[in-house]
């Protein structure tokens, strides 16, 4: 009986392969770490065969791990780190050069020219996006200018250029298939919101040319098969297919417009269901592709970025020996009833929104002689939590919604004073799911969708959940005065 679905969750800083029942409950699972590449200082970059690699490796151990027999396996979902960029040879397969990772900064100089040039209105009109390294477009540029060749290959059809969904359905696939699935190809800056195709108009701003690219696919339907592979047998279904922040979005039931999600783990990552409503931000979020389930209209999403979320605890444990261990931040927080006045910005990677001022640096301010390693640890919690307190608002002001609750997933939503801090400054109520792998649910649930486990989001519905919820408790004269001085910190940031 065909009742499992594998989900494969490519990130940043490794992979992990689960495989899911049809009650959405785990049933084996493994993870892998991958190499981080940093050749110069702001580059970062990985080697597309060590994530295949991983995968690979996952998905071997996963089944060992539960006993599966892939014979079972109804379905495969694959989501990802969204902005990464590969390019490879379409003969052969084999990667051109090691990815560009979504937080490499090498391309800063290009997006600073096209926006004197005036570009910056234009492409956020096509594809909702800001002039940032973060997205893929002028990564793939450099590459092209860069490495020798490059760019006369990809004139004559010789190379293929995909997020790391679409090299993997390539590798999956046998080299079968080249497709990018629509909520990837709208982080890429190259993809018409309206149209859901490659515009022509953005092709010609970054000199892509057009047959280095994929065709287009939705996030829910079979988009090939499995094939020549030494780990699984030939023919099962690749039938989900999203980027890993709209997966969390679809993982934690966000399926109604103005529900909302917050991802916290090495930076956090909110965003609110749009429906088919295309809203193009004033506060200088982001308007992206939720996901496109078969024929289905597209749902859209804005999102707001925050770079440095759980590595501010990170940095206390690594860079100043605060803690020892990550998990000991908020015993240590706890300890103190308040921070002392210390407010802690973890601009530590520049500010992302709303204020995307890539410029912009940590700062810790109001230290006294009475200040301790306790009173930091509060700082950075709250500076976590009131970081995504603004994009809260931002999204409020941008759609006029009121968030009754905001889901929350990812390694920082098991603080459970981060939340209660979450809930206190923003005003809303905090939902945290039993089931923390929101980003492989939603890869698992659009597979099960495609390839017919599921019949309709109604399934999803009957899956009983048992969350948690931390209740606002702070009088909001008392909220306003830590955002005011917040605000007054963030300034000088």
């Amino acid at each position: 009986m065909k009742d499992l679905i594998l989900a494969i969750d490519q990130g940043t800083t490794g992979s992990r392969c689960i495989f899911f029942d049809p009650e959405l409950e785990v049933r084996a699972q493994a993870y892998r770490e991958i190499p981080q590449i940093y050749p110069r200082p702001g580059w970062v970059e990985h080697s597309p065969e060590s994530i295949w690699e991983s995968v690979r490796s996952t998905a071997q151990e996963a089944m060992r791990n539960g006993g599966i027999d892939p014979e079972r396996i109804a379905g495969i979902g694959i989501t990802n780190q969204r902005e990464t960029s590969v390019v490879w040879e379409r003969k052969t397969g084999t990667p051109i050069a090691n990815a560009i990772v979504w937080q490499d900064r090498r391309t800063a100089d290009i997006c600073e020219k096209l926006r004197k040039e005036g570009r910056e209105e234009e492409v956020r009109e096509s594809t909702g996006l800001l002039l940032d390294p973060y997205f893929s477009g002028t990564k793939l540029f450099w590459m092209l200018e860069n490495i020798p060749g490059a760019r006369k290959r990809a004139e004559a059809g010789e190379l293929a250029f995909g997020t790391i969904d679409s090299f993997l359905l390539y590798r999956l696939s046998g080299g079968r298939v080249h497709l990018t699935e629509v909520s990837n190809a709208s982080r890429t800056l190259l993809l018409n919101l309206k149209t859901q195709e490659w515009d022509p108009r953005m092709l010609e701003i970054f000199r892509i040319p057009e047959p280095i690219l994929s065709r287009l696919g939705s996030s829910s339907g079979i988009v090939g098969e499995t094939k020549g592979l030494d780990f699984l047998p030939d023919g099962i279904p690749i039938s989900g297919m999203i980027g890993d922040q709209q997966s969390a979005l679809f993982g934690q039931r966000c399926f109604e417009p103005s529900t909302a999600k917050l991802t916290l783990g090495t930076g956090s990552f909110l965003l609110v269901n749009l429906g088919s409503q295309l809203i193009h931000s004033r506060f200088r979020l982001l308007t992206t592709i939720a996901w496109r389930i078969g024929n289905q209209p597209v749902q859209y999403a804005l999102e707001g970025s925050a770079f440095i979320a759980g590595a501010a605890v990170q940095w206390l444990r690594d860079g100043l020996n605060v803690i020892h261990k990550s998990g000991e931040v908020e015993a240590l927080a706890g300890s103190v009833p308040d921070s002392g006045g210390v407010v802690f910005v973890p601009a530590l990677a520049g500010l992302g929104a709303p204020y995307w001022r890539a410029g912009a640096r940590g700062i810790i301010m109001g230290i006294d002689r009475g200040t301790t390693r306790a009173h930091l640890a509060r700082a950075a919690l709250e500076g976590i939590a009131l970081i995504n307190v603004d994009l809260i608002q931002a999204i409020k002001d941008d759609t006029g919604a009121d968030l009754r609750f905001l889901r929350v997933d990812g390694g920082a939503a098991a603080n459970n004073l981060l939340m209660k801090m979450l809930a206190d400054f923003s005003g809303v109520e905090v939902v945290r799911p039993a089931q923390f792998e929101a980003t492989a649910l939603g890869a698992a649930m659009l597979a099960g969708l495609g390839s017919g486990l599921f019949k309709g989001l109604g399934d999803f519905q009957k899956v009983r959940e048992k969350p948690e919820s931390f209740r606002p408790g702070l009088d909001p004269r008392a909220r306003e005065e830590i955002r005011k001085r917040w605000k007054e910190a963030v300034s000088k940031a």
